[in-house]
């Protein structure tokens, strides 16, 4: 999914200035934004106060909508650069194409896994005939330094692990979690678990206490230790936690989010990751003239994205900022 601000912030990543040295319990306060002509999303991370949660650097959270009598999603082609698209659906159905020619059509319950790497496009659509409802999230990771330049690919799992206990239902996304580990490919330490909980159910998880988390309400709500966390909000937890104490009074589905704080520090800027305000520019006039470093979405009837004009102050890696 693309970042479709036409004024993007400069967002300056990384290092561990501002990693919490122990639990903590934050709400992180989400902004809506319009994506495309009829999406509408509430971004939580980067947010005022937090800009990482381990490496995951990007947290849309779209729905339930009802696009019954809408077109949906419908993000035109546009690029990116350094980092991990993790697509998760909850409700309806989604077409992705990119300029590796990958064509596919994912549901929910199902790990759409876009690296873009050196530099990647990309399209995302509701089809044409699509269930009446929308309910989803997309994010970001970013890649380390070793790894931001790898060629990009993309993987689609239909099925993945997880395990059921004492009313919570787990899927695992990306990482290890509770003994089942994702098939998708992660460059850092790191985890991303769907939590779907039964009302009534009061459950604790073992946690890693070198990674910090964030936990985001898709549906429904749930006390975490003693912090009601409503449907579209965030909230960080910090580092330092061997364990988590769930309850839901009604059913809700979680997304667990976490990893080991990221020590690099980088530029994020509209739809790319770099590590200079110059590499920032250089993709964007590349991607603004045609060039081959991220090549055409072969399928897509209409235009694609143009990269927005740069902000008039200097991009430049400074480290989180809390």
């Amino acid at each position: 999914m693309s970042n479709l601000d036409r004024r993007p912030p400069t967002r300056d990543l990384g290092a561990l200035e501002g990693t919490t040295a122990g639990p903590v319990l934050d709400l992180l306060p989400g902004k809506d934004v319009l994506l495309g002509e009829s999406t509408r999303v509430r971004r939580l991370l980067p947010t005022l106060g937090r800009r990482m949660v381990g490496a995951w650097v990007f947290v849309d959270h779209y729905g339930p909508d009802d696009i019954a009598t809408g077109p949906g999603m419908q993000v035109p082609p546009h690029p990116h650069t350094g980092l991990q698209t993790v697509s998760w659906l909850l409700d309806g159905e989604v077409h992705h194409r990119d300029s590796l020619g990958s064509d596919v059509r994912f549901r929910p319950g199902e790990l759409a896994l876009m690296t873009a790497g050196h530099g990647i496009t990309h399209s995302e659509q509701s089809p044409a005939t699509h269930p009446r409802y929308l309910h989803g999230a997309q994010l970001w990771v970013a890649l380390p330094e070793a790894d931001r330049e790898a060629a990009p690919h993309f993987e689609h799992h239909a099925v993945l692990p997880g395990f059921s206990s004492d009313g919570l239902a787990a899927t695992v996304l990306m990482g290890s979690f509770g003994g089942a580990t994702s098939p998708g490919r992660a460059y850092t330490p790191l985890v991303g678990v769907d939590l779907d909980l039964a009302a009534g159910a009061d459950v604790e998880m073992p946690l890693e206490p070198d990674f910090e988390y964030g936990l985001l309400a898709s549906a429904g709500s749930a006390t975490v230790d003693d912090v009601v966390l409503e449907p579209g909000a965030m909230l960080y937890l910090g580092t330092g936690r061997r364990a988590l104490r769930l309850r839901a009074g009604t059913g809700s589905r979680l997304l667990l989010l976490g990893g080991e704080p990221f020590e690099e520090r980088l530029v994020m800027w509209w739809n790319f990751i770099g590590r200079s305000g110059e590499e920032i520019a250089g993709y964007a006039e590349q991607w603004n003239a045609e060039s081959r470093r991220f090549g055409a979405v072969v399928g897509y009837d209409g235009d694609r994205l143009e990269a927005p004009p740069l902000p008039p102050v200097a991009l430049r890696p400074r480290g989180r900022v809390r």
